[in-house]
């Protein structure tokens, strides 16, 4: 088990890969996490890294350079004028993170109805473990192709992020090669249905009523 390291450094950010990006010289958080993974963070946003590495991929450190490999061919190159901090810490086992009763009860109704998302669709398990946590449902397409399906109340671009990465996992296994995905939601954002697109995934929007069988109110006057 590995740790979570938090650098603080001025340094300057360049990503090379489907498209390059550059983060020009500034004082940001770079974080190494236990599974692999670096992101880069300033102090303007909430949570969303300004350029990442997922994992698998390969961090080589210089003396003021660090230099990730990527598992697609891709690099991301971080240039350290200055650390101000460099600290490690071990987080320990977490539990597993409790979704709320709405999007918890959809995927139990979706596991329970595959086919309301695609025709022919099996289930083959809930909560398809992958070594950076489990993919709600792996199902079987009717002609026998793999489908990752994540569940989301409201589905947003991380959303979309999260189901691309358990693909990634999921295609290291031959046993499920090729496999796809689906994103299902009951709403999903206009920006997540462009990224599922780009990232060659379905989205679905549920509806949970009738999902549910609960069949829709007509107005009354009495």
């Amino acid at each position: 088990m590995g740790a979570v390291r938090l650098v603080i450094a001025t340094c300057s950010v360049d990503y090379e890969g489907r498209l390059e990006a550059h983060l020009p010289l500034a004082p940001r958080l770079l974080m190494v996490k236990a599974d692999g993974s670096v992101s880069v963070h300033a102090d303007d946003r909430a949570y969303k890294p300004l350029n990442w590495m997922s994992p698998p991929c390969r961090l080589v450190e210089g003396q003021d350079r660090w230099t990730v490999h990527g598992a697609k061919g891709e690099t991301l190159t971080i240039s350290i004028e200055e650390v101000h901090l460099d600290v490690s810490h071990e987080l320990g086992l977490a539990p597993a993170l409790v979704k709320d009763g709405v999007e918890a009860h959809l995927q139990e109704l979706l596991a329970d109805q595959p086919a309301t998302l695609e025709g022919g669709l099996r289930l083959v398990r809930r909560e398809y473990p992958t070594d950076i946590g489990p993919v709600d449902l792996l199902c079987r397409a009717a002609d026998g192709t793999a489908v990752a399906v994540e569940v989301k109340r409201r589905g947003e671009i991380d959303g979309v992020e999260q189901l691309a990465r358990y693909l990634e996992r999921l295609a290291l296994d031959p046993r499920l090669r090729p496999i796809r995905g689906i994103f299902a939601a009951q709403v999903i954002k206009p920006q997540a249905k462009v990224l599922a697109e780009a990232r060659g995934l379905r989205w679905v929007e549920i509806d949970y009523d009738a999902l549910r069988g609960v069949a829709p109110r007509e107005p009354r006057l009495f």
